[in-house]
């Protein structure tokens, strides 16, 4: 089973992948980690994300592990990593080793989830179940600043609120595989629902749509 997530920052799709991985015993991959460490990376070398040769630069170096995390999940890293994505010839970089994730574990795993922005549109049209995650923008960054307050950044929450309307109209306006939802995603508002709720639901879309118990 290949499961695309997709939906903006601050609706819950990593909680839902993971819980959704240890489920259905699928292999899970953040995708937006390949572009916060090609942002990261971009940064720590005094380069330009908005420039396509820096961001490319970056993927020649990209090592896919958590051993610097912390870095990864800083508000500045995000906003480079939207930046970086907005260019074709990186995101054509990265579209194959993606595809490659998602069909490379059958014989560990019972399939694959992938989170992203373009993963049901794009990286993987066709995937057995496209999920799409959204909430309000307040909503989003009143979780958001909760984070980053806890990870000890001294970000306002006005602050945070204007990052995460400037990366929506970034991922949403760019050019090339903007961010919306695949004509045949099952959409969920998460606004007011707790976590444990949003499971729920999902799994019982997925168990209708596949007419079949993956447990």
């Amino acid at each position: 089973m290949i499961i695309a997530l997709d939906g903006p920052s601050g609706v819950g799709k990593g909680t839902l992948g993971r819980s959704l991985a240890s489920h259905y015993h699928l292999a899970f991959l953040d995708t937006g980690l390949l572009y916060r460490k090609v942002g990261l990376y971009v940064l720590e070398n005094g380069k330009n994300p908005d420039s396509e040769q820096d961001a490319l630069e970056g993927v020649q170096f990209l090592k896919f592990d958590a051993k610097d995390d912390h870095k990864l999940r800083t508000e500045v890293v995000g906003q480079a990593a939207s930046k970086v994505a907005a260019h074709l010839s990186l995101r054509q970089a990265l579209l194959e080793w993606q595809r490659n994730f998602a069909h490379q574990h059958t014989s560990e795993y019972q399939g694959a989830i992938l989170d992203g922005r373009d993963i049901g549109t794009v990286v993987l049209p066709d995937a057995d179940i496209k999920i799409y995650l959204t909430a309000h923008t307040e909503t989003r960054a009143e979780r958001r600043f909760e984070e980053l307050k806890a990870r000890g950044e001294s970000l306002t929450f006005d602050q945070v609120l204007e990052d995460v309307k400037a990366r929506d109209r970034r991922d949403q306006s760019r050019q090339h595989s903007p961010l919306h939802p695949a004509q045949d995603a099952f959409i969920l508002d998460t606004s007011f629902l707790s976590k444990e709720e949003v499971l729920e639901r999902v799994i019982s879309h997925i168990e209708k749509s596949t007419k079949k118990d993956y447990l």
